[in-house]
């Protein structure tokens, strides 16, 4: 299936593998690429030499193009673009919109930038600034997300731009890719769906407790890092949302200890992050502190399997999903599912 996605990165399918992070590593990214979809190497919680050293083991492992997501208002981020640049990477995704400045130097190196939003204006300024794509995530999405669904934000930035427009929030078969090819957008961008693959290095229990969640399972909470967060509601969930200030702080200031000691980050390093993600909102310190050491709380589940100790992003499909395909079986049924469906259209068209 050729779309104006596929085309500009050059993948067979119009299928997004986002950059979790902790989860979105080589091996994920490698699977995903290899079966034709575009896979993204998650880099915020990596080190710039992991970053470069996983960079090297993806390439290793596939010879398909591939991307690295990175985190436009870390303190090191044009370090990290510096590494993509000389490492070749065709593909540069933004949790956050990236800096006309950094959306130039990429571009300047054959790099393709493919920002995610979660507003129609947010897609008007990156696409102004020479984005060559975007993602757009509507509600039903994992991790930090806005209240728009996804089948009233997609329109409305399909009609705001002129550049391939991916779709993500709430996908995970192939009906969800039809029904975002007749929105007018160029592909979908899947995270939860290839979490609960084989491929993903995610311990056993959590992907159980995954599989195990129904649709209702499924929060948003500002109580992890001051932003609304799309997770799976567990009882250390609700244990952050029921802390006052200062068993907040506690926890905070314990979690932001950890973070320094795995990533090598010092304080002040850590504390420039956290006030990124404070800037332009009303957080209090245990929030900026939270914010920043964020990762560990997600590092708790997905690495160390601590589903009692950390915390689990989740787009609302965890409720309907039941299987832990290889992402060759994923990306294959979707595309399966796509064509019969636009058969089927075709054969009975609505009047």
């Amino acid at each position: 299936m050729r779309t104006a996605f596929t085309e500009l990165v050059g993948v067979r399918h119009p299928v997004v593998q986002t950059g979790m992070g902790w989860v979105a590593g080589p091996r994920l990214v490698s699977a995903a690429a290899n079966a034709g979809a575009l896979g993204v190497l998650a880099s915020a919680t990596m080190t710039p030499g992991q970053l470069r050293a996983a960079i090297r083991e993806v390439r290793s492992r596939t010879d398909r193009p591939f991307g690295v997501n990175l985190r436009a208002d870390a303190h090191d981020a044009a370090e990290r673009t510096g590494i993509l640049i000389e490492e070749g990477v065709r593909v540069a995704s933004f949790a956050l919109a990236p800096s006309a400045a950094l959306i130039g130097r990429l571009k300047d190196a054959g790099v393709v930038v493919i920002p995610s939003v979660g507003a129609r204006r947010h897609a008007e300024k990156v696409a102004a600034w020479g984005a060559d794509a975007v993602v757009v995530q509507g509600g039903e999405g994992g991790g930090h997300t806005g209240e728009v669904a996804t089948t009233v934000l997609l329109p409305q930035v399909v009609d705001a731009v002129d550049i391939p427009v991916v779709a993500a929030g709430g996908f995970h078969d192939g009906r969800g890719l039809v029904a975002a090819l007749a929105y007018g957008a160029a592909g979908i961008a899947m995270g939860t769906r290839f979490l609960l693959t084989s491929d993903s290095t995610v311990p056993a229990a959590v992907k159980a407790a995954y599989l195990a969640a129904s649709v209702r399972d499924v929060t948003v909470t500002a109580k992890v890092d001051g932003l609304p967060h799309r997770m799976l509601r567990t009882p250390f969930v609700s244990g952050l949302e029921r802390a006052g200030r200062a068993g907040t702080l506690v926890r905070a200031l314990r979690h932001a200890a950890a973070f320094r000691a795995v990533s090598g980050l010092g304080w002040t390093a850590m504390l420039r992050d956290g006030l990124a993600l404070r800037h332009g909102r009303n957080l209090t310190w245990s929030q900026v502190l939270l914010a920043a050491s964020t990762p560990m709380l997600l590092k708790a589940a997905m690495v160390d399997g601590r589903t009692d100790a950390g915390v689990m992003a989740s787009g609302q499909v965890a409720g309907v999903i039941d299987d832990l395909p290889s992402c060759a079986e994923l990306v294959e049924r979707v595309m399966a599912e796509a064509a019969e469906v636009l058969a089927a259209l075709g054969e009975e068209p609505v009047a």
